[in-house]
């Protein structure tokens, strides 16, 4: 899945994990954060990375519910229970990174859009959570539509402090199909939504990510 100036592809081998690992403990690290710089293979989450030649811009997962539960369950279970008792079918972003040098909205929404169109479009999920730190908040919910699920508690696999977004993916595709494909609008638009792909985009981006899925 390429852009002009990236490309964005599943982290499915023994050296993109080693990549994205070594680019989460970097960031992480930088932040203060805590890192295990390990990005495993696991079979209910799905890697993604952006690059541009040798160079690793960004990386995203996302989780999907399982009997194991998503990792937001550690601290936010009893609000997450809620919508797993309205039938909703969950998943999570986690291990977000991007590298210090990049400030493309470009690389952040494709791999976010990306990350959306597997979990909705693919895996038929519904709803989307991700833990985020107290002073990202307002970001996410301007760029993304999140709105907060969860109060401020502490996440000790990073030992910093977060919040619970939560998303409902019908809006972000509404807002994909109003805006995406549309840079120009971004002048009026404040949000991620014009960098995401188009819609002719999306479809041949969903059937090799379908193609890929059936492997």
């Amino acid at each position: 899945m390429r852009n002009n100036t990236f490309t964005v592809r599943l982290a499915d081998t023994h050296y993109q994990r080693n990549e994205v690992g070594a680019l989460l403990d970097k960031m992480y690290t930088r932040r203060g954060y805590q890192s295990n710089g390990i990005a495993s293979s696991h079979p209910h989450r799905v890697t993604l990375v952006a690059s541009a030649g040798d160079n690793t811009l960004a990386t995203i997962t996302v989780g999907f519910d399982s009997r194991a539960g998503l990792l937001a369950d550690a601290l936010y279970k009893d609000e997450i229970d809620i919508l797993r008792g309205r039938g909703k079918r969950l998943c999570e972003f986690i291990k977000l990174a991007l590298d210090g040098g990049v400030k493309s909205k470009q690389v952040l929404a494709a791999i976010f859009h990306i990350c959306h169109i597997y979990a909705r479009e693919v895996t038929q999920h519904t709803d989307l959570f991700i833990e985020v730190n107290p002073r990202h908040v307002a970001f996410y919910q301007r760029m993304l539509g999140f709105v907060q699920f969860g109060d401020e508690r502490l996440n000790t696999r990073v030992n910093a402090p977060a919040v619970l977004l939560w998303v409902d993916l019908d809006y972000v595709d509404e807002k994909i199909r109003e805006f995406g494909g549309h840079p120009e609008l971004a002048t009026t638009e404040k949000s991620l939504f014009p960098y995401a792909f188009s819609q002719d985009d999306q479809a041949r981006i969903t059937k090799q990510l379908r193609d890929l899925h059936a492997e």
